[in-house]
């Protein structure tokens, strides 16, 4: 399935609504960093950043955490278009050394939990001795695996398609410093 962006002249204007304001993004990044810091003193944690959606959030959230500790990066896609393929790919995980180690995936958004739940599979294989979540944004609503709770939660949103600060819609979009709804025009025909 192949979609195609309307032609824009600036990117905000496939936005419906902004829903999470640049200033609020960067305020809840900064507690969650913190509450990862208390909880891992001492622990030296393996952060796994998710490509490419959780860039902004790991570069805002590595700010805020002020404890020793390593992060590295696998890519994972389970989407086209607005829907997610079902289907979860990962690259990059022979690559690292985290066993015995306690990782914390780090994830732009939680819908279905397919991805965190296949992520989280893939890296037990590796016997690390904690495994757990922060992600920017949760979608409580469109959850198909019951058992996933992510432990760190910026924002939970309703079920709505949204974009920027890292999230995207065929690779667009990901620049917005804010997270906004995107207007339906943009990918239905």
């Amino acid at each position: 399935m192949s979609f195609e962006i309307k032609s824009m002249t600036n990117i905000n204007e496939g936005i419906e609504e902004i829903l999470i304001t640049h200033e609020e993004l960067i305020k809840r990044i900064e507690e969650v960093g913190k509450e990862i810091s208390k909880d891992y003193v001492g622990k030296n944690p393996l952060l796994i950043a998710l490509l490419k959606g959780s860039v902004p959030f790991l570069s805002e959230l590595l700010n805020s955490i002020y404890i020793p500790m390593e992060y590295e990066c696998v890519k994972v896609s389970s989407y086209c278009g607005t829907k997610s393929t079902g289907c979860v790919t990962i690259e990059g995980l022979n690559k690292l050394s985290i066993e015995n180690r306690n990782l914390i995936i780090i994830e732009d958004i939680v819908d279905s939990g397919l991805t965190i739940q296949k992520t989280i599979e893939a890296l037990n294989e590796y016997h690390p001795a904690s495994i757990e979540v922060a992600t920017l944004l949760d979608k409580p609503s469109m959850r198909q695996i019951e058992n996933i709770h992510p432990k760190y939660i910026c924002f939970k949103i309703p079920n709505k398609f949204v974009v920027g600060f890292g999230l995207d819609f065929n690779q667009q979009f990901r620049n917005l410093p804010y997270v906004g709804v995107l207007k339906p025009t943009m990918y239905m025909e």
